[in-house]
């Protein structure tokens, strides 16, 4: 019986490993995107999450963004506060000051507000083109540069 047990907690923390591990290359995935948010553009948690190819895992962006290690708007940081939910409404709980503090950040790179308080996605939204480039494994990070995420998405107006 304590064999089993040991055996069955080793098992838990190896899988607790891994799923840590796997988070982490998540969370990198999700930071390089964000990261190529360019200023007075903002873009979803789903947008990005559509990005590094995990499409149901907004949420899990958010939460990587949360853990953000370089928040701010330096070259050299992970501009988390340039990620908005899809309506153009803002975390309340923008981790790194709150939504005043993210509005503010916001409208110091010139993206617009409604009266409601949201952004004005039709004028802001990132058009998520990436800087395409591999991983250090040569897979591809993102989309090739001439991938249309409208025809995708069957959005056409044709």
């Amino acid at each position: 019986m304590a064999a089993a047990a040991m055996a069955a907690a080793s098992a838990l923390a190896a899988a607790s490993a891994n799923n840590w591990r796997l988070m982490g290359d998540f969370a990198n995935r999700v930071y390089e995107v964000v990261k190529q948010i360019p200023r007075g553009k903002v873009s979803t948690y789903g947008q990005v999450a559509r990005l590094i190819g995990a499409p149901r895992s907004a949420r899990f962006v958010g939460y990587a963004l949360r853990a953000n290690p370089k928040p701010g708007t330096d070259p050299e940081s992970i501009p988390c506060h340039r990620v908005v939910f899809k309506d153009g409404r803002m975390a309340s709980g923008f981790a790194f000051g709150g939504e005043e503090i993210q509005r503010r950040m916001l409208e110091e790179e010139g993206v617009l507000f409604d009266d409601a308080g949201c952004v004005v996605m039709d004028e802001c939204l990132w058009d998520g083109h990436l800087d395409y480039h591999t991983s250090d494994d040569n897979h591809p990070t993102g989309p090739p540069p001439d991938f249309d995420w409208s025809r995708e998405l069957g959005e056409d107006n044709d």
